[in-house]
Parts: structure tokens; sequence; C-alpha cells
């Protein structure tokens, strides 16, 4: 048969091993190279390929009937539609496509063409993994109940320059999503989505970064099937890097996926198709599978009608995972702190390392767990002065619908170690440490708990709205700057802003909590609380703080806790001893003359009341401030005001 002939778009980059494969297949005469489609002009040794930036007409004038497509993600489904649509078929590099909608227009087009799709996971074109599913279910291994992989890479900091796309989840407004699950460990979440059948529950996923990118460079995902089975996959681009390689020896990361079951385990190092089993007998066995080159296995499905490999359709639960990544909260920044950094003689940083994240990726997929789960340092938020943990920052508490869940700062403590916040007490098991909650934003309730009604009291509502993190746009060890979604049963309410600082204060520490509220509802906001509806004295709505224990015996002001509740003196301070013995004390300050919400004897807590006895109206943007002094031991009335004398400046 007369070679088929083909054309390449996208021959920089990746496309360069495009180009390698092709001029293999073109000395075996299976293929011509007709053209190359590029924005740029592609070097090629081999041929005569015409070349274009217009993928259409290229195919138009070479007649060729498939198309390579080596181009960034955000590009796959047009490019992928046009050349279907010329008449090529298609042999699409992974990820298929950035959401499941752009894949969805790509099928169509296969299905109104009746031309071939191929997605180019090259893993699934080993006999491994055919082999491997055989074994799974022969029972030889016996009940299995997850699948881990893992992978640990090195990659310096120039890998995440070396195009514009590099490190990035979106590009000019445009998904490209080029982060270590979703690009370099694709092949690990679709390899091991092929080895087990069944729709999707439920997609968790975990994804940090440690070089200063948008993407992700060491993440988790954990997908859970219908019936209950469980992939893991933990993977890192931070590994340390492999010692140098022997000269004209190349080395290739290796990825890693395990099935262990009752009765035995089996690891399919896909990288190299390689598959050992063990078994109870203590029997051994290791076999290198061939694997099929995909561009091969499309040539013989054009000429005589063979069974494709990679199909677009089987890869539709990638895609699924792929957009789960994609709508997850942005990755959460590793400290410096928890890296080694290497940097240049100009100072540039030229790579970062986690150590021991190696073992770790390892570890996540043989428990099947997320890195969260395994008490990993960098998977903790935590406030730092002077080189001491002072908090904790929890993002994404997993929390009952009715408590309103929402970020907060938990085991907030003194220098000398004395916690001063409390979280889920007994008495109110909404109350969350120390965070924003407001009991009625334009109807919603996020303070959590029941809702005060007129004239019925406090009722259970389904009202309950929830703060969602988004991303951090700064994290250091003394602070951090996050952005937020405020979401109502009926959607997407608010934005918010919050900066948080920790910073000394002589022999103490002040945590200074800014937010911006803004309205997204297109009409004004209004906040409300219990005493605007008929509650009197029961304003709390804005920053709160709840203290530990059942009540405290003394807020820092002439009259106590009837005098400074309501007030809109500019501090009051709040002092407590511990079970130990152990004496606090907080003094708040503020500069925007709310009246403060103040509770000592029913429970300890201190907090603004945006809508002390009459409702606060937002029509665009809402900011406030409050910074607090953490203290070991008591403070009289005189150094509660030398303290906050210092707080607001």
């Amino acid at each position: 048969m007369a070679p088929v002939k083909v054309v390449l778009a996208g021959g920089h980059g990746h496309g360069a091993h495009h180009l390698g494969v092709l001029r293999g297949l073109t000395t075996r005469g299976l293929v011509e190279l007709v053209g190359v489609c590029d924005l740029r002009p592609v070097e090629v040794d081999f041929g005569a390929p015409l070349q274009s930036p217009d993928l259409g007409e290229l195919i138009a004038k070479t007649g060729a009937e498939i198309t390579v497509i080596c181009t960034p993600i955000n590009t796959h489904a047009d490019l992928a539609i046009t050349a279907l649509r010329a008449g090529s078929h298609v042999l699409l590099e992974k990820p298929p496509a950035p959401s499941p909608e752009e894949q969805r227009r790509i099928a169509e087009v296969v299905a109104e063409t009746g031309l071939a799709c191929q997605v180019g996971f090259q893993s699934l074109g080993s006999a491994a993994v055919p082999a491997l599913r055989e074994l799974i279910a022969s029972g030889r291994l016996g009940r299995v109940r997850g699948i881990g992989g893992w992978g640990a890479w090195h990659r310096p900091a120039a890998y995440f320059t070396r195009a514009p796309w590099s490190g990035r989840r979106r590009l000019n407004g445009v998904d490209v999503m080029d982060g270590a699950l979703t690009n370099p460990f694709a092949h690990a979440i679709a390899t091991a989505l092929a080895l087990a059948d069944g729709p999707i529950a439920e997609i968790e996923t975990e994804l940090f970064h440690a070089h200063a990118i948008e993407s992700d460079d060491t993440s988790c995902v954990r997908v859970r099937l219908a019936d209950g089975f469980t992939i893991t996959i933990a993977t890192t681009l931070c590994a340390p890097a492999p010692p140098p390689p022997e000269p004209g020896v190349a080395v290739r990361g290796e990825g890693h996926l395990i099935v262990r079951g009752e009765r035995g385990v089996a690891t399919l190092t896909y990288t190299h198709d390689r598959l050992k089993v063990e078994l109870p007998d203590g029997s051994v066995t290791t076999t290198v599978h061939d694997r099929v080159n995909l561009l091969e296995n499309l040539i013989e499905h054009v000429r005589t009608g063979a069974e494709l490999l990679v199909p677009l359709a089987r890869t539709e639960r990638f895609t699924q995972v792929l957009d789960a990544i994609r709508l997850a909260p942005e990755p959460t920044p590793i400290p410096e702190r928890h890296q080694v950094v290497e940097r240049d003689d100009e100072g540039e940083v030229v790579s970062r390392v986690l150590p021991g994240v190696a073992e770790l990726t390892r570890q996540s997929a043989l428990e099947l767990a997320l890195f969260s789960e395994l008490d990993v340092p960098w998977t903790r938020v935590e406030l730092l002065v002077a080189g001491r943990a002072v908090a904790a920052y929890e993002l994404r508490p997993e929390l009952p619908v009715t408590d309103s869940p929402r970020p907060y700062l938990h085991r907030v403590r003194t220098l000398g170690g004395v916690e001063v916040t409390e979280v889920r007490p007994e008495d109110h098991v909404h109350h969350l440490g120390v965070g924003v909650a407001i009991s009625d934003l334009g109807g919603a309730n996020f303070w959590g708990g029941r809702t005060y009604v007129k004239d019925r009291g406090p009722t259970w509502l389904e009202d309950h709205g929830t703060q969602r993190h988004v991303r951090f746009s700064r994290l250091a060890d003394g602070g951090f700057t996050e952005h937020l979604e405020w979401v109502g049963p009926g959607g997407l309410m608010a934005r918010e802003e919050r900066t948080v600082t920790a910073r000394p204060l002589g022999e103490h520490w002040a945590l200074d909590f800014a937010f911006t509220l803004t309205n997204l509802t297109g009409a004004p906001l209004k906040i409300q609380s219990s005493a605007t509806k008929g509650r009197a004295g029961a304003g709390y709505g804005g920053f709160f703080w709840r203290a530990p224990g059942t009540s405290v015996d003394r807020v820092t002001l002439p009259g106590g806790e009837e005098a400074v509740h309501g007030s809109t003196d500019p501090w009051l301070a709040m002092s407590g001893t511990t079970p130990e013995g152990r004496d606090w004390t907080l003094v708040f300050a503020q500069a925007d003359g709310d009246p403060w919400f103040v509770r000592v004897a029913e429970y300890p807590g201190v907090g603004q009341a945006l809508a002390w006895d009459t409702p606060l109206v937002v029509d665009t943007t809402l900011t406030r401030r409050v910074v607090t002094a953490v203290i070991d031991g008591r403070l009289d009335l005189a150094a509660a005001s030398a303290v906050a004398g210092e707080l607001l400046r």
C-alpha cells in the first residue's frame, strides 16, 4: 500500500518527538509527511512537507489522511474539528480537551464525519494494560479495593518557562491546564481508569505548588467509582534530581500503578511497560510487555479497519477527572521553609525540592490516601511569628451544611502556647475559631445554626450558605491573602478578599484580620442580624472570635460585658484562665466604628455587629479590619489601653 499522507500540527516542543516518530515510519514506508502546521517555521530533515499556519488549507492542498495534533490543550478542539471536517482522521495529543464540553464538541464531529480520533495516551498502547486487567479479573490477586499510582520526577525551574502556557492553568482567559496531574502524569490517571470499569461517583483533589507558578507541581487526586472502587494518584515534579546518566544512556522518569489484592500485589511501571506480580506462595514474576505505537494503530485502522486502542470515547472519564481539577480551588503554595531551593550566582531559582516527597507519593498510592491524610506539614496552612507556629488555618472544613461551612483560624495561641480559640463547642457547634460569619446576607445564613425569624424566633431553615476557598494570591509564614466565594442556596452571592497577617508585638504578637466583601448579585445586598428582626442585643455578624471555655471572667473596659456589648469604643480586652491555671488576654481594636458584639457569661466571644439594630446595605463593597493582640497573662486597664494604641498604627 502507498504510504499514508500525514500532516503534523505543532512541530515545536513535544512536536519534535512526533517528528522523530514520523521520521521512523517514513523510513519504513508507512507514512509520508506532507505538511507541517505551525505559527513558526519548523526544521524538518526528511521529506519535503508544505508548511502553513492554516490547518484546513494545508489538509486540502496535501490530501492528508491523518493529522497529528500536538499543540496547546486550549487549541485541541478547534484544530481537531478543522481536521475532521477537512476529511482527515486525527491523532490528538493528550489531554484531548480542557473540559467535557470541549471534548463533546470533538465527539459530535467525529460522529458527524465518521472519521477516527485517537487520543495519544501512549501507555494505553501497552499490552501490559490488558494483561493486568485479565489478572485482576482472574481473581489471582484476591479481592482488590483500589489502585494507587505515584510518580516523583524532578523538573528545574526552567521547565515552567519553556512555553507561554507552561505552569499555567489559564492563558489569556482560556483554560490550558498545564499541571502535574494533567500533563506529565496524565498517563497515570488514564491508565488507572483503563484498569477499572464503571462510572465515577466522586473526585477529590489536593493541588500544591512549590515553584512560583499558577498550576500544580505536587498534587494528588482520588477517584471513587460508583461501586466503591478507589483510584488514588499522587505526583510531584519536585523530587530530588537523579544522578546524571552515563554517556549515551537515555533515562526516563518512572510512573507506577500498584494493585493490592487480598492475596497478591501487582505493580505496573506504565512508563516502561513492566508488570511485576507478587503472590502469597512467594513467587515473583516480572514481564516487560510490547507497546503498539498509537499512530501505527491509527494507520492500521484507516487501512484495514483494525480496532482503535484509544478512541476519543474511551477518554471521557479522564476528561471528567481533568475537569474536577480545573474546577478545584487554585493550587496552594508550599512555603519555602519546607523546600530545598537551589539558586544560581545571580540569585535566580534553579530548582526546588521537597524533601521526602518521593516516598510520600508512594505512601499515598499504597494507602489510597490524600496528602492531607498523611499528616504532611506543607498541607497545613500555619501562621508563624519569629519562627514559632501561632495559628492554623482550615481551608476546606468537612462540616454539615447547617454549620455554614467556611474557612477559619484555629489553634490560635499565645507565644507561650496557650490556646485562645475554640472550634465547634457544645453550646454553639457552628462557632469556628476566628473568621467571618454573617447570620443573614441577602437572606442566606453564613453564620450557621438556626435563623431568627420575626415573630417565630430561632428556626431551622434551608438557607445556609458556604464560604468557598478559591485561591491564595499570597501565602507566607507571616500571613496570606485569600480569595473566597460566598455561595448561598441560590448560587454565588459575593466574593471576598481576606488578608490575614501575624506580626510581632513586643513580647507578644498581633493578628491583623481584614476583609473586603464584593456584592455580585446585581442589586443592593442587605446584611441583617437577629437584632434587626426583633431579638434585642443579638446584632452579631462580621469578624468573630470564639474564645475557649464556657465563660471568661473579665472584659477590660469600665462596666464589664453590659457596658461594652453594643459600644463603639475603638478597643476592648478579654481575659481568661485555662483549666491548668494559665492566664491569657486578647485586646481587640478597630477603626471602622462598628458596635462590638460581646459575650462573657453565656460563652466567651467577641466580634463585630455590622447590623447592630439596623440593616446594613452593601451596594458594591464592604471593607472591615480588626487587629487583635494575643497575650500571655492578664493586663489591667492601663496596660490594655497601651497595647490597643499600638495595634492600628
